[in-house]
């Protein structure tokens, strides 16, 4: 299915539709919304966003209009203090609910409910439409539930943070490799009923992430978060956790099994940035192969034997670092290790930043690879593909991490070489798999 996440799940007993009007407007927060089509990496443009309160949806705030690259502007939407969110023991909801009407002709119209808004963050909301007259299965209604740090969930199931594993007789990858896709069922792991989505992990993980924490925490806190959720996610891989059961996912939505993801929620633009520096990284310790399974809770309901998220959150204000952080929870022999493999991409990361000056085979890839996005997105100047790093080519580089959330620096940067790759990847193929 994809790059766009998030369901309603049977788990959660409090849905966004209980959300009311702010009571304190003196903070904001604000939104972008980007709108493709689901089949391809097909912008929407002149797609019609109309937004209201989800405790108020018959009364629009603002009515916008998508561009060529399928994006809204970005408004800013009254969200609750900030300080609601940066303390475990308050009891009004941090953040303000929203709910999202798109249409655009020849598509069918998609509703959300439930966007989140944080004071002082950028939300960006993605949204895919089905063209009319498809066979193509896609959502049409997007019910994001509340955030884990404020709802009711079920606790982690304890699990042993190394598996052990039985080399002749299970399915076991010889090394780490960062997957294309992760397929996530939407329930339980015996309920036959939730559907599958195939999810590019990068996604997954911002999806993740923003399901679990706040994006207003201090950066260390968030990054040592999205270190754990990332190897929580690869142990799952690595091991074949669920195709060894006999199950046909790599992973679940139940915070009872797995961690929260939510089909078609927001994600928060630090969190998708820090993700993209960081996708490759995970937690290991000395001998061991396999990413730890790295367990985690908020700390605050539920206490378990790994990190607690607001405890981390409380080490970063106290100036710990994301390593110092994860040492803390577990342990001083835990380090961050890189994958040696990234599917799903044309070719790696030359291993440093192309700029004006850079010239060879690397540049001319990148190159090529731009025209071909910027005929689905025509903002972003075409250039001639001769290898050369020159003015015309950062420009169209500049142009790009605009579009999605980068810097925009105009070096292709570790990141940027990995956005271009798999919006490239995107855009070439006739669908997504799902």
């Amino acid at each position: 299915m994809g790059n766009f996440q998030g369901q309603h799940m049977p788990e959660n007993n409090l849905t966004a539709a209980q959300a009311p009007v702010p009571a304190d407007t003196s903070y904001n927060g604000s939104i972008q919304v980007s709108v493709v089509s689901a089949i391809g990496l097909i912008p929407v443009e002149n797609a019609t966003v109309t937004i209201s309160y989800t405790g108020d949806p018959d009364s629009p705030l603002h009515v916008l209009t998508t561009d060529s690259s399928g994006q809204t502007p970005t408004v800013q939407l009254p969200a609750p203090p900030l300080e609601l969110s940066l303390d475990p023991e308050a009891t009004q909801q941090p953040y303000s609910e929203y709910n999202l009407f798109v249409t655009a002709e020849g598509y069918e119209p998609v509703y959300v409910s439930g966007s989140e808004i944080l004071a002082d963050e950028v939300s960006m909301q993605p949204i895919r439409m089905n063209p009319l007259a498809t066979t193509e299965e896609e959502e049409k209604r997007v019910n994001i539930p509340v955030h884990t740090l404020f709802g009711d969930y079920p606790p982690k199931i304890p699990e042993y943070e190394i598996k052990p594993m039985d080399e002749t007789g299970e399915i076991v990858l010889s090394r780490v490799v960062i997957p294309e896709y992760v397929i996530v069922h939407d329930g339980v792991p015996n309920d036959p009923t939730a559907r599958n989505y195939w999810v590019r992990y990068r996604d997954y993980i911002k999806n993740v992430a923003s399901c679990e924490i706040y994006s207003t925490w201090p950066e260390n806190a968030i990054y040592a978060n999205i270190l754990v959720i990332q190897s929580f996610t690869l142990n799952r891989v690595y091991t074949e956790w669920y195709r060894n059961q006999g199950y046909n996912f790599t992973i679940t939505s139940s915070t009872a099994y797995d961690q929260k993801w939510v089909y078609g929620r927001n994600i928060f633009k630090n969190i998708d940035y820090l993700v993209d520096t960081i996708f490759a990284n995970y937690l290991s310790r000395p001998g061991v192969r396999q990413p730890i399974f790295t367990s985690y809770c908020d700390g605050q309901r539920v206490t378990c034997s790994g990190l607690s998220q607001w405890g981390s959150k409380y080490l970063g204000d106290q100036g710990y670092s994301a390593i110092d952080i994860i040492r803390y929870y577990y342990g001083n022999d835990m380090y961050i290790n890189s994958a040696d493999v990234i599917s799903g991409v044309p070719s790696s990361w030359p291993g440093y930043d192309l700029g004006i000056g850079s010239s060879g085979e690397k540049v001319r890839q990148m190159q090529n690879q731009l025209n071909r996005i910027a005929r689905n997105y025509p903002a972003i100047p075409t250039i001639t593909a001769d290898g050369i790093y020159g003015p015309a080519t950062a420009e169209a580089v500049r142009t790009f991490q605009r579009i999605f959330n980068l810097p925009a620096t105009g070096v292709t940067d570790y990141p940027t070489w990995y956005e271009i790759s798999e919006i490239y990847v995107g855009v070439t193929r006739i669908s997504e798999p799902g």
